[in-house]
């Protein structure tokens, strides 16, 4: 069963933020996975919901997004999100 992984992230280091964006694909397509959204526009057309970035990567499984996010390659460029955003990211089964 297909993986969602859903990220609002809100970049407090825009410039050093771009290292991160330029690790991360590579690494995300070495677990299977692959950017479905990726920083495009949003609105919101119900609640107050007003993120900064929104991202949306598609994994064939739970267990490879897991694997991602917990992976040694995955990890410096972690620290980089961590270091220049705060982020929300939720886990969610598809089909």
């Amino acid at each position: 069963m297909a993986a969602y992984i859903i990220v609002e992230v809100d970049i407090h280091n825009p410039v050093r933020y771009e290292d991160y964006k330029k690790l991360t694909p590579g690494i995300v397509e070495s677990y299977g996975g692959k950017f479905i959204v990726r920083g495009g526009q949003t609105e919101a057309l119900e609640g107050s919901w007003d993120p900064g970035r929104v991202v949306v990567l598609e994994f064939p499984s739970t267990d490879q997004a897991k694997a991602w996010y917990n992976s040694p390659e995955y990890s410096e460029a972690k620290k980089i999100r961590m270091e220049t955003s705060t982020a929300k990211i939720l886990l969610v089964e598809g089909f």
